[in-house]
């Protein structure tokens, strides 16, 4: 069968909290801001730096820029102090310490009592916060809330503004014709995507980028760039109409414009087979896709890690290992994404392959996923007894049983692992999982036929 998230509530196991990379990149008040604070995301800079529980930190940063910060942060409260005393706020020593937090906790060292500087400001924050706040539910209404509400209001109105500008560049541009868009030196795409950050939409900055390469993509570019376009004033009519969408297709906007969310669904506990790992750079900072399979509730799920300039993700599972663990899903995106909660013992090696489909049944489900998230690029699934065969340009992946077939993504044709998936299966069937999409099927690991446990190791063999 294809792997998908089935749609049923997940079995609950509680909450994870964890705060993010993606989450401390959003809390930046500008983009030269984060940009500073990706600089500062590394241990070197920091001295004297420790952790005093979840979401508490403190340390001495020293940048350059005249004597030392002293730096202390409190995702509970939230409390951010640091001896800069720079307008901005948070300032660039709390976002990189936010970073190093976020990345991996372990490298602050073990849990401890902060210093005498680090201790006194946040144990007065804290006291006057629960004073302020009245008692029961309402707390939650206190001012740390009141001022998050209205940061994220200011943030959705520049947004706003953001999509009406990039709409009238759209009019603009497909009412002048597509033929400016390939002479040397147009610079509506790297004008337009800076617009979009100033207007704290990422995510629009990003298509709008991508919009930029497609001229030199190869002959049919002005239609892929016509399809792009339509895509991107879909996202903007979709942000403008929010209010009116249900409420997983309005998650899922609000995540392609940029928006972060938290992982808050119930949390599965379950067996889950690390299907693939691999690294995608993203400017500065990397991000790591891990996708794994619940061998018991049959769901897939994508976990995603950020590494900071210098550091590597925080997540690296292996490949073909059985990890029982939790996961909380996010909202929007089809329910793919999800957040890595406790582990219990370590990961175990299996040979066993996920179970699998035919090629027609990956496009059906990748059609599927598209009422979701019209944005999607690709859906993940699992191919059984199908063969790698040369089409052509390029090759294809060609079901032994019933002769279907469906092409390989052309940015899998440079890589290695395309050639280990031709001499893994020798010209014969096996097991193969990627990533189908509207430009093919990216292959990501592979499983030969007639694998079995008693093998003792892992027959999964990482293509990406």
């Amino acid at each position: 069968m294809v792997l998908s998230h089935g749609g049923e509530p997940w079995r609950s196991a509680g909450r994870v909290e964890h705060k993010t990379t993606e989450w401390v990149l959003e809390l930046a008040p500008d983009d030269k801001s984060r940009a500073a604070g990706l600089a500062l995301g590394s241990e070197r800079v920091w001295s004297g730096a420790g952790r005093g529980g979840p979401g508490v930190a403190w340390g001495v940063c020293a940048d350059g820029d005249g004597p030392p910060h002293r730096t202390t942060v409190d995702t509970n409260v939230p409390d951010y102090r640091c001896s800069c005393r720079r307008e901005e706020s948070p300032c660039r020593h709390v976002l990189g310490l936010l970073l190093l937090l976020a990345s991996d906790a372990r490298v602050l060292g073990r849990v401890q009592e902060p210093p005498a500087w680090a201790a006194r400001r946040p144990a007065d924050r804290r006291g006057r916060a629960a004073a302020e706040a009245p008692p029961g539910p309402a707390a939650a209404e206190g001012p740390a809330s009141r001022e998050a509400a209205r940061r994220a209001d200011r943030r959705a109105e520049r947004i706003t503004g953001g999509t009406r500008e990039l709409e009238q560049r759209l009019t603009d541009l497909l009412r002048g014709g597509l033929a400016e868009v390939d002479r040397p030196g147009y610079g509506l795409w790297e004008e337009t995507a800076a617009r979009m950050v100033d207007a704290q939409a990422p995510g629009l900055a990003n298509r709008v980028r991508d919009l930029g390469s497609l001229p030199a993509s190869g002959p049919g570019w002005p239609a892929r760039l016509l399809e792009e376009c339509a895509l991107l004033h879909l996202l903007d009519s979709g942000w403008l109409g929010r209010d009116r969408l249900p409420g997983p297709l309005a998650a899922t906007v609000r995540r392609r414009v940029g928006l972060t969310a938290s992982a808050e669904g119930p949390a599965v506990r379950d067996r889950w087979l690390v299907l693939a790992q691999y690294d995608v750079p993203d400017g500065r900072i990397v991000t790591r896709r891990i996708w794994l399979y619940g061998t018991e509730s049959a769901r897939t799920a994508l976990l995603l890690s950020y590494g900071a300039p210098g550091r590597a993700p925080a997540h690296a599972l292996p490949v073909g290992a059985v990890v029982d663990a939790e996961v909380t899903p996010f909202s929007g995106g089809g329910g793919l994404r999800a957040e890595l909660g406790p582990r219990y013992g370590e990961p175990v090696v299996t040979a066993a392959p996920p179970p699998g489909g035919t090629t027609a049944e990956a496009v059906a489900a990748y059609g599927r996923a598209l009422r979701d998230d019209p944005w999607l690029d690709a859906w993940p699934v699992t191919l059984s007894d199908v063969i790698p065969a040369p089409s052509g340009d390029g090759w294809r992946l060609v079901g032994a049983a019933d002769a279907s077939a469906l092409p390989i993504a052309p940015s899998a044709l440079s890589r290695p692992g395309l050639w280990k998936l031709v001499a893994l299966s020798g010209g014969g069937p096996l097991t193969v999982f990627g990533e189908c999409g509207h430009r093919g099927f990216d292959p990501l690991a592979a499983w030969p036929p007639e694998t079995s446990d008693d093998a003792g190791a892992s027959a999964a063999v990482a293509l990406a």
